[in-house]
This record gives C-alpha cells, sequence and structure tokens, in this order.
C-alpha cells in the first residue's frame, strides 16, 4: 500500500541520490531476513522490497520464513519506494530481486519499461486457481487485496448506514464526516459516484465531473479530508466524526478495543498488492518460487488470517479460512459481490490530472 507518487521529477531527485550512494545498501532501510544474510552474489539468497512494518512482519511468518525452510532461499526484505527502484533499473542495477507493491504502482512502471514481464508458464499455482483476470495483468502477479471500506459509531446514528447513498444523506444520518485525502492516496470519486446512483459496474470510465459535483454536495459535512492511514480510525474513536472512509482492517482494531464502530462492505474499493520482478534482476528463478509459493491456497490462507490486507487472490484459500476471518476480508465470497475493484488502467493515465483538480478544488 505505497502512498508515494511515481513522476518524472522524483525519478531524476532519486537516481541522483543513489548515484551518491553505496551499491550495497541503496537508500533503503533493510528490515531483516527469515535467515541470517547471504552473500550479495548467492543464489540463495532472495533480496524482496515490500512497505514494512506490520505488513512486513505477517509475509515474514506466513510466506518468508515457511519458504525459506522449505527451498533453503534466505529472504531479505528491504523498503524501497518504487521511485528509488525505477532509478535503479534506469542505471542497470536493481538492488531487489522482487517487488511487493500495488497493482497500480506496477502498470506505472511497467510504462516506464521497469518490469520483467511475467512468464505464467513458470507458476503452477496460477493454472487453474480461478485467480480474476485483473490481478494477472502482463508484468505483476496479485497476491494479496484490501479495501477502503464506510464505518460509523453505532452510537451516534439511529440506524445503521447502509451505502454510499447513505454516507451522502446528511439529513437522516446526521453528524460530520471524513473522506481520503489526495495526499493519502486515490481520490474517493468511487463513493461520490455511487452515492450519485452509479451501478458498480458501470463506474469505469468515472465520470469525473459528475463525481465532483457529488462530492461538492458534501463538502460542508466533511470535517476533514484525511492524510493518513491511522488518521480516519482516531477521527471515529475520538467521536469527531460519525462517519468515514478508511482502510480495511482500521476498524477491526477500534472494534477490539470495545469502540462502539462497525462498517459496511457495501460498496468497498478493493485494490490488490502483488508481486513484481524489476528488469535486469539478477535472481529471476528465486523471485518465481517465492511467487508460486505465495499463491498456493494454504499460503494464502495463513496470510489472510495475519493481516487485514490479505484477502486472499486464489478462490480455493477462502475454505480454509474461518467464518469471523472471512467476514473480515474484502475477497469473501460474500463481500466480493458488493465491492469493486479499483481501475488500475484507468487511474494510471487520469491519475495525475484527478489529483491536480481535486486539490484545486479542495482548496477553492
Amino acid at each position: 500500500m505505497e502512498a508515494n507518487r511515481i513522476g518524472r521529477r522524483t525519478v531524476l531527485r532519486t537516481a541522483g541520490a543513489l548515484a551518491a550512494t553505496t551499491v550495497v545498501t541503496g537508500c533503503g532501510t533493510l528490515m531483516g531476513s527469515s535467515e541470517s544474510r547471504g552473500s550479495g552474489g548467492s543464489k540463495k539468497r532472495l533480496v524482496v522490497s515490500n512497505s514494512g512494518g506490520a505488513y512486513n512482519d505477517a509475509l515474514t511468518e506466513a510466506i518468508y520464513e515457511p519458504f525459506a525452510k522449505e527451498t533453503g532461499i534466505t529472504v531479505t526484505t528491504v523498503n524501497y519506494q518504487s521511485a528509488q527502484i525505477i532509478a535503479q533499473v534506469k542505471q542497470g542495477r536493481p538492488q531487489v530481486d522482487l517487488m511487493d507493491n500495488t497493482l497500480l504502482n506496477f502498470q506505472k512502471m511497467a510504462g516506464l519499461e521497469c518490469l520483467e514481464p511475467v512468464d505464467q508458464d513458470r507458476l503452477k499455482s496460477v493454472k487453474g486457481a480461478g485467480i480474476a483476470e485483473h490481478n494477472l495483468p502482463a508484468h505483476a502477479v496479485g497476491k494479496n487485496v484490501w479495501a477502503s471500506v464506510m464505518a460509523y459509531r453505532t452510537d451516534s446514528l439511529k440506524r445503521a448506514p447502509k451505502s454510499w447513498a447513505d454516507f451522502w444523506n446528511t439529513h437522516s444520518f446526521s453528524g460530520p464526516r471524513s473522506l481520503q485525502s489526495a495526499e493519502a492516496d486515490l481520490p474517493e470519486l468511487e463513493f461520490a459516484l455511487l452515492a450519485d446512483g452509479v451501478p458498480l459496474d458501470k463506474l469505469y470510465p468515472l465520470d469525473v465531473d459528475r463525481a465532483f459535483a457529488s462530492m461538492s454536495r458534501i463538502r460542508g459535512d466533511v470535517k476533514k479530508f484525511w492524510n493518513t492511514g491511522a488518521l480516519p480510525a482516531v477521527l471515529l474513536g475520538r467521536k469527531e466524526v460519525v462517519m468515514t472512509s478508511l482502510w480495511g482492517g482500521r476498524a477491526d482494531e477500534l472494534i477490539k478495543q470495545g469502540q462502539p464502530v462497525a462498517y459496511q462492505w457495501n460498496g468497498a474499493r478493493r485494490m490488490t498488492n502483488g508481486w513484481g520482478i524489476p528488469k535486469g534482476a539478477g535472481n529471476t528463478d528465486a523471485a518465481y518460487q517465492l511467487i508460486d509459493f505465495s499463491l498456493r491456497p494454504e499460503v494464502q490462507a495463513a496470510f489472510a488470517k495475519l493481516s487485514p490486507t490479505g484477502g486472499p487472490v486464489v478462490p480455493a484459500a477462502t475454505k480454509l479460512i474461518s467464518e469471523d476471518v472471512l467476514a473480515t476480508l474484502p475477497t469473501s465470497p460474500q463481500n466480493l459481490k458488493i465491492g469493486f475493484d479499483a481501475d488500475a488502467a484507468w487511474w494510471d493515465k487520469n491519475r495525475d490530472a484527478v489529483t491536480k483538480r481535486w486539490q484545486e478544488w479542495a482548496d477553492a
């Protein structure tokens, strides 16, 4: 769930910074490995970049350590931003063998010719697995799905909101709201369109004019456009807002704390994280082995049990997950029916223009 934007200026700045650093560590942060670090040229050592934190901890327990135990291949993790790896590739010296990032960022990197095309014939776990086509683009492989949902305080509303139309209905569901700022990630135009009556299967291509008109109707009731993933849960927990959009898993944390909070999967926007191999990476054989391992149903299920962002892309994995955990995942059979997948190709093409317009709208 990398929040940074990939732009030409960012890439150029990063390239300059990389030129002044050593090849061993670049600009990334070494987070650890499933075993002791090996020599840089060892084919028994796989360097993987991900976003770190609790996400890395869950990946380590569910994927990296079991993979190392089975194959003898050490997984060393680093925290590089996409722009850093793009700069490394442009210099002809990628310092990671495999990336874990959003399919949207991989869409951008593929356009910059910084990713190897995926040879699906090398992935036994993909064949016949029923992975959705949009999670298998030419230059990446989807691994886990997370979502933005609507959460609300049960003690502040007379009845539970059931849709984004209810979120926009400030008469029947009164109280301050919060929505995501473009500084945090993609502006939530889809929610505005759903509130305005656009069906789930007719969202794309987004009607940007209609979406901003819908956003304008609720703007006076939005107390805060949140710019960090943690903020909406804080606002909800402090009762500063009665409803908010937030990333999946944040509401579960509040509920576990005993807060009077619930959330609604209807109209959830799903995003997929996956694997991408930087162009020129030196250990593609091991990278393919790890990708293949991570898509086994039992491995998918193990990660889903540890992370709220771990919605399996392999349908068979849901049969290995308890009902209480399934209820918290965007790719459970029930939740799949009532949410939608963000169109990475549309957002890659339109993100800059939409973000510029959103900023102008927010500042007006």
